[in-house]
């Protein structure tokens, strides 16, 4: 293929990008959805016969995009997130519940959930449905955006979804949060693949993978945030205040340095880059500044989501699904319309919890439960585990992977708009589509 071709092709998706939100608005398609038709579109040209996208051979590759996809979109949720987080404070911490309730008890049945259908009744080894089980489990960060905030909400705006709507706040904070608990389970198939018996290693998996790489993450990404938001916003010299001047690549700067700090202390960079970007959002949260942060990451997610998602969808049409069989079929289809549904609503039961005037109600609680979107996260998991450890089942564990991200995109995509909004219509708020 010409460079010229390549330079035409990279300009039409960079445009479909761009306009795909606003023009799909009202319909019932997403943007992720079109952008894996196109990648699948293109895959199928004559003049990419010759270009074989093996995710074996291209395993680090995909490693570090879809990392770094990631990171660019936690950072994003976390500066959108409008509902504080303060330590000291108990009502805060309740006011959290919904993200609580979709961590400690949704996400392990999720990923006990997958686990166990693939590696009882369906025979997968122990370590592969670990791995199955754990990189499947979280809510995506990336192609959940249908379904949760828009934004940072500064004072005095009218036209922005309202910080307390509870369905978009509980899968916006899942999404920043869930990969704390998802990568232990990840080295704990890693352990099983390479290490042995859980009995060699559960104690030391227990109490650094589970609790102290969750710690440092959380400590790391909070001092670093705190730091770089003290500099933008109160540095004694004026040419320090980057606020002032409206410099948003601090937001970049916050989350290489939250996510390289907290690796070098061994912690979880996903996660100290999530409690980077609270801890900036708590600073001076009225701040035009805060808006600017978060469109400057909005913008380079957007770009980082057209490279990964027209990959994804030239795979499909290259071989990715060569190795999908009936049970990762099976795996896929239990996930998306069994095992997290059930899941998200048995940590709803016996939820209390208010904020202002309204909790989560009956229709809520299905709402939250049905859309846990799976995505680009569940990719990284995948590479990150298979560069780590050897895993005889890879090239299936990449088929059914490959296949329930697109089941998602497609299945959530198609459901995300119209369910969205009759929840605003049925809760008198104004709808996306109503909004400027």
């Amino acid at each position: 293929m010409s460079p010229e071709l390549i330079y035409l092709l990279l300009g039409g998706s960079l445009l479909l990008a761009a306009v795909l939100p606003r023009v799909l608005h009202r319909w019932a398609l997403s943007a992720p959805m079109v952008l894996v038709a196109t990648g699948m579109l293109v895959g199928l040209l004559p003049a990419w016969d010759a270009v074989v996208l093996d995710p074996v051979a291209a395993r680090s590759v995909i490693e570090h995009v879809t990392e770094l996809t990631v990171l660019v979109a936690l950072m994003g949720v976390g500066l959108a997130l409008d509902r504080p987080l303060r330590w000291r404070s108990r009502e805060s911490w309740r006011s959290w519940s919904p993200a609580w309730r979709l961590l400690g008890i949704a996400m392990p049945l999720t990923i006990a959930g997958v686990a166990l259908l693939a590696w009882g009744p369906l025979g997968v080894a122990a370590p592969a449905a670990v791995l199955l089980g754990a990189a499947l489990a979280p809510t995506d960060p990336v192609l959940a955006s249908d379904v949760q905030v828009e934004g940072p909400t500064l004072e005095g705006a009218v036209d922005e979804i309202d910080e307390d709507d509870e369905v978009r706040f509980a899968l916006t904070s899942e999404a920043g949060l869930n990969d704390g608990l998802a990568f232990p389970f990840v080295y704990a198939a890693i352990f099983l693949a390479s290490v042995g018996t859980v009995s060699q290693w559960w104690a030391g998996w227990l109490a650094w993978e589970l609790v102290g790489k969750i710690v440092v993450g959380v400590l790391v990404g909070v001092a670093v945030g705190w730091v770089l938001a003290r500099i933008a916003f109160r540095a004694p010299a004026r040419s320090l205040r980057l606020a002032e001047v409206g410099e948003p690549l601090l937001a970049l700067a916050a989350l290489l340095l939250a996510y390289g700090a907290s690796e070098v202390a061994g912690g979880y960079g996903f996660l100290a880059v999530f409690a980077c970007a609270l801890t900036v959002r708590a600073a001076e949260r009225d701040h035009d500044y805060q808006r600017h942060m978060h469109d400057v990451i909005d913008r380079l997610e957007t770009l980082l989501t057209l490279v990964v998602l027209l990959g994804l969808g030239f795979a499909l049409t290259n071989g990715l699904l060569a190795h999908l069989d009936w049970r990762g079929m099976l795996i896929g289809v239990a996930l998306v319309l069994v095992i997290r549904p059930v899941a998200g609503y048995v940590a709803f039961l016996g939820h209390r919890t208010q904020v202002g005037d309204a909790g989560l109600d009956h229709r809520e609680r299905l709402v939250v439960a049905f859309f846990g979107v799976r995505g680009v996260g569940s990719i990284y998991y995948v590479a990150y585990a298979a560069g780590a450890a050897s895993f005889p089942e890879e090239r299936w564990l990449w088929s059914t992977v490959g296949f329930t991200v697109v089941l998602s995109v497609v299945l959530h995509g198609v459901l995300a708009t119209p369910v969205m909004r009759r929840l605003d219509a049925a809760r008198g708020e104004p709808t996306a589509s109503t909004m400027g």
